[in-house]
């Protein structure tokens, strides 16, 4: 009970965190291209996460053995990732992009269930889902993205799709790792800086090189973005490394990521604004989430006091 308490604290948090990084996202694309700034904050995440993995020598060792598994993990969960959000971020409004990344909890569990061997559907599982799926839609479609002035928004919303199937990948990628002895910390600052080094370059053969932008405010929310990456990612791959930690259930709590992270937007970047639809179809995804995780509590309580009544 304590475990899972704790576990349940963790996921919260770290998706509390990641739910800042939408707004975030948006200032700090008004003063730099999407790749660059990109690969700048999540270079900075790793090497803030990377003193806290252990010694040198220690941490030196574990990457030479694991190498295989930074790399994937690294391509799928920082690179791949990334790439597809921040070039959706240029296409979609913040508020619209936490909704939208609010149906990564579906691909994670229809991936998990694929390809992780104990982690299936179940029926409580697929109604949380369904519910969640009904409030993202529900949004979308206030947004219009099949009009002519949307298509854009469409390629956005498209894009943002593909980066949660990429970081779906990456965690049952990390999952597997379970037993092998890789500190989740290590694993989370090499991913981090391998990922966001290869971002740099790309955005070096892409994009259209500038000046460092000299705004306080931008270098606030990079400074803020690259703490909570390093943070959230650290807590995340930690949780993943529990043996009766299951992909899919864990991901189901990003379904509150949409609400705080749109409500976040609304209330700091002045030209996006609530409507009654977004609204509605927000309160449908936190109360899927939230059925999902208390008839999972009902049920482990009963099947508790059944055991103390046979005993």
């Amino acid at each position: 009970m304590k475990q899972r308490t704790l576990i349940i604290s963790g996921a919260v948090f770290a998706c509390l965190l990641w739910s800042t990084a939408f707004a975030g996202v948006k200032i700090g694309l008004r003063y730099m291209s999407p790749l660059l700034f990109a690969g700048l904050r999540f270079m900075i995440s790793g090497l803030l996460l990377l003193p806290f993995s252990g010694r040198p020598a220690a941490v030196f060792r574990s990457l030479k053995a694991h190498w295989r598994i930074v790399l994937a993990v690294s391509f799928f969960q920082t690179l791949l990732l990334y790439l597809l959000f921040y070039t959706a971020m240029t296409r979609v409004s913040g508020a619209l992009a936490a909704i939208v990344i609010g149906a990564s909890p579906l691909i994670s569990a229809l991936t998990a269930h694929l390809l992780m061997p104990g982690d299936r559907m179940t029926m409580g599982k697929t109604a949380s889902i369904i519910g969640g799926i009904s409030g993202v839609v529900i949004i979308s479609i206030s947004r219009q993205p099949w009009s002519s002035a949307g298509l854009g928004e469409g390629l956005g919303i498209l894009l943002l799709i593909l980066s949660s199937l990429s970081s779906a990948v990456g965690n049952i990628i990390v999952a597997r790792t379970r037993g092998a002895g890789l500190n989740p910390r290590l694993l989370g600052g090499a991913q981090l800086f391998l990922g966001g080094t290869g971002l740099f370059l790309l955005s070096l053969l892409l994009e259209e090189p500038g000046p460092l932008p000299a705004a306080p405010l931008f270098w606030a929310a990079t400074a803020w973005l690259s703490f909570l990456s390093a943070a959230a990612f650290a807590i995340w791959f930690t949780l993943l490394s529990y043996a009766d930690v299951k992909v899919s259930e864990l991901n189901l709590w990003k379904f509150i990521i949409p609400v705080f992270g749109a409500a976040i937007a609304w209330l700091v970047l002045p030209d996006e604004q609530p409507s009654t639809v977004q609204a509605l179809g927000m309160a449908i995804v936190s109360f899927s989430v939230f059925f999902y995780f208390r008839s999972q509590a009902a049920a482990a309580a009963a099947g508790t006091a059944s055991g103390t009544r046979s005993s």
